[in-house]
């Protein structure tokens, strides 16, 4: 039987807006106690209870005006005064906003897709690593994330981009890297960067415009080369600039929306 936080879990991992509903302090007579806990949907569903009757209306109609702003918030009711309720007693809920999980899709395992890997699942992304060569994948820092053995253009294709896609571009070879990038810019998302020298860069933007493949502006978005500038040299040195990119993207698009 699922709990009310593995449910919550499950709907951070899909586009479903929602909020957890948990009573935090009770007083007098109420119809559940501290501990209870419901979530509701953006439709107004609900999973699990807070009691039922006029109080978890109450608290579902309040849940769906904070869902829109996605800050938490404690709410208190006076179950007689406030709701008419005979039981005369008095809750505290708390309700938090079930923010989906960013979506972090690495093209690329080599040691620099890797090390990403590595330090990404500590910050909230949900990882998905692409890259078709034999054996990539047997390293333990891949445990975790979803592994997508496949031709990297068969794999954009059948996978679903959406506003919480960070995308990180970092395969072995260059036109691999550039022909990702034409495909995956016009994708739904958050943030697109790929590696590379300067010069491999202005290499691509100049082809890109020459064959018509993606406007000036699109370029623009795009952040290449990858990540907070700063002498990064090893494989980590550069996994972290780049997570840093991806942390200050992600918190600036969080503050906006609050």
């Amino acid at each position: 039987m699922q709990t009310v936080f593995s449910k919550a879990e499950e709907i951070k991992n899909t586009n479903l807006r929602a909020a957890v509903c948990i009573v935090v302090e009770t007083k007098g007579s109420t119809p559940r106690k501290a501990g209870s806990k419901m979530i509701v949907y953006e439709d107004g569903s609900i999973f699990g209870s807070i009691g039922g009757g006029t109080v978890e209306k109450e608290v579902a109609e309040k849940t769906l005006e904070l869902i829109a702003l996605g800050k938490p918030v404690k709410c208190s009711f006076n179950l007689e005064n406030d709701l008419g309720m005979h039981c005369g007693g008095y809750m505290e809920v708390y309700i938090e906003p079930i923010n989906p999980s960013q979506k972090l899709f690495i093209f690329g395992a080599g040691h620099i897709g890797k090390s990403i890997a590595h330090f990404a699942r500590d910050f909230d992304f949900s990882l998905t690593v692409f890259d078709p060569r034999e054996g990539i994948f047997s390293d333990p820092e891949f445990n975790g994330c979803n592994c997508i053995g496949k031709d990297y253009f068969e794999a954009i294709e059948e996978t679903v981009f959406d506003e919480n896609t960070y995308i990180v571009i970092v395969t072995p070879k260059h036109i691999f890297d550039e022909e990702i990038l034409v495909k995956v810019t016009r994708k739904p998302h958050a943030y697109v960067g790929m590696l590379g020298s300067t010069r491999k860069v202005e290499q691509a933007r100049s082809r890109f415009l020459a064959e018509n493949l993606l406007t000036s502006e699109e370029i623009d978005s795009v952040d290449m080369p990858i990540g907070i500038k700063f002498e990064a040299q090893t494989p980590n040195e550069i996994a972290i600039s780049i997570l840093a990119k991806l942390i200050d993207v992600r918190n600036r698009i969080q503050n906006n929306n609050n």
